[in-house]
């Protein structure tokens, strides 16, 4: 059988640092991550230490049926965001090796693969964001214009964050300014007060900046005993929250609104 393979352990730890670091750049929590890695270590007859931190992976492998077959690696994950297409697929693929007895050199492949999986087009994700923040405001209590000035706010302040992370400016520099943009827009509602709900329509721009991913998996990995992690997670998710907060600030403070 192909699991049978004579496999060198520092192979064998390359690819669960591969997996391991695009699944914690992709939005998993430790324990999904430590799920997918048990499953390729089952596969092969590998024991595997996995350390897990919010900024990489770092991993001890060692064949159990010839412990002089053994490495120790580190790698660095360098974004943070969320697809959970990765998160399925690479989910697939540690069953299929589990369960079919895939060799190395075809999951390997297949994980190549996985790294080019798409992304939604970005004026796709705009309008899904503007979308969902106007549904948000009118569910919330808003009206029809109170909607349309959230959707036009939003919208304008998914842009400015993309282009200043395409410019490789700091992640929370741009949340700071998506939020000031947004908040811009959305106050005009207030500051002339062209919807019934002037209000509802700043409140609900800008949560589509909201780091929910970072928070819900900062809770996982603390019920789950990942203590760095959690931690590092939710101070991460802490910081974001205060840069929206300093940019609706200063924004509101520039408009002029003193009742917010």
């Amino acid at each position: 059988m192909e699991t049978d393979k004579f496999i060198q352990a520092d192979r064998f730890a390359k690819l669960i640092l591969d997996m391991s670091t695009l699944l914690l750049s992709s939005g998993a929590h430790c324990g999904r991550i430590n799920r997918n890695v048990q499953r390729f270590a089952d596969t092969w007859h590998f024991k595997t230490d996995l350390f897990i931190s919010f900024t990489g992976v770092s991993v001890t492998v060692v064949d159990m049926n010839n412990p002089e077959n053994k490495a120790t690696s580190n790698r660095q994950a360098t974004t943070h965001g969320v697809h959970y297409g990765i998160l399925t697929e690479i989910s697939l693929l540690s069953w299929k090796a589990y369960e079919e007895k895939r060799s190395i050199d075809e999951v390997e492949k297949l994980l190549s693969d996985i790294h080019h999986t798409p992304r939604h087009n970005k004026w796709t994700i705009r309008l899904g964001i503007g979308f969902a923040c106007a549904a948000l405001c009118i569910l919330a209590g808003g009206d029809w214009v109170n909607g349309s000035i959230a959707f036009l706010a939003a919208t304008t302040g998914l842009i400015v964050r993309q282009q200043v992370m395409a410019w490789k400016f700091n992640a929370m520099i741009a949340i700071l300014l998506s939020a000031f943009a947004t908040t811009m827009i959305s106050g005009m509602d207030m500051l002339y007060h062209l919807g019934e709900s002037p209000e509802r329509t700043i409140a609900t721009s800008v949560l589509f900046l909201i780091p929910g991913v970072p928070l819900i998996n900062s809770v996982i990995d603390l019920f789950e005993g990942y203590l760095p992690t959690a931690l590092a997670r939710g101070m991460f998710g802490g910081f974001v929250l205060l840069c929206i907060a300093v940019g609706m600030s200063l924004s509101i403070s520039l408009i002029g609104v003193g009742n917010f």
